[in-house]
């Protein structure tokens, strides 16, 4: 989960310190808890035959869920770290792994010209980047679409607020793998629950279908329960299509 965000140095400095294994990361959940949670809404949407592109991959773990059931999966993140990452602990190769600034338009045409029309796996990218690179960010995800490839988008909504302060807030303070983001200037921006369809709507996507859905994280309260943040997802196409 990294594009653009505050800049290629801030993902840069977090891949590169964040602990290696499973669930050390505050959103790297598996993906039974993730992507195949997502999947139903989107799964009869994808064009089978199109390759499926993970826009902020991080270390590939929902990457290599994809490429189980779309036949070409290509994970992309702007911070070099995270795609020698997904490529150590994808040592079958069932996915591939790409450095890209998701609000680049020179290398995302690179890679739509390599690639062809694709789908797009967005998850908790747009929050977490820069308020002017999101609308190059929805711009590029258009680009890669093509006229026959659908997106799905999964952000924090509104009220996500909430949790993340009672997490910051806490008497002993913030748990590691929460100081972690915060300590490499990764802090999640508000954006209101609107802002996603606008944004689509402004480069010729429509929203065909959406909902809630909680993010798990790898995070857990005192009582053992793992920390659930709100999310809104949706489901984009072409204008049109």
């Amino acid at each position: 989960m990294s594009a653009s965000s505050h800049g290629p140095t801030a993902w840069e400095g977090f891949w590169r310190d964040a602990p290696a294994g499973e669930g050390e990361v505050f959103w790297d959940a598996a993906p039974s808890l993730a992507v195949a949670r997502h999947l139903p809404f989107f799964a009869e949407h994808f064009d089978p035959a199109l390759p499926v592109i993970d826009l902020g991959c991080g270390n590939g773990t929902q990457t290599r869920f994809l490429a189980q059931r779309f036949p070409r999966a290509i994970g992309v993140d702007v911070s070099a770290s995270a795609i020698d990452r997904a490529r150590r602990e994808d040592p079958a190769r069932v996915a591939e792994y790409r450095q890209v600034d998701a609000a680049d338009a020179e290398q995302v045409t690179a890679l739509h010209e390599d690639v062809g029309e694709a789908n797009v796996y967005v998850r908790g990218v747009l929050h977490q980047c820069a308020p002017e690179d999101r609308p190059r960010i929805v711009a590029n995800i258009a680009r890669l679409l093509g006229s026959r490839g659908r997106a799905f988008l999964v952000e924090l909504s509104e009220d996500a607020k909430n949790v993340l302060m009672s997490l910051v807030q806490r008497p002993d303070g913030p748990p590691p793998k929460v100081r972690a983001i915060f300590s490499h200037g990764i802090a999640p921006a508000e954006m209101p629950d609107s802002a996603i369809p606008d944004l689509l709507a402004a480069h010729g996507l429509e929203t065909a279908a959406s909902g809630r859905l909680p993010l798990i994280t790898t995070e857990t309260r005192a009582d053992g329960t793992r920390v659930e943040v709100p999310t809104n997802w949706l489901l984009a196409r072409p204008r049109g299509a």
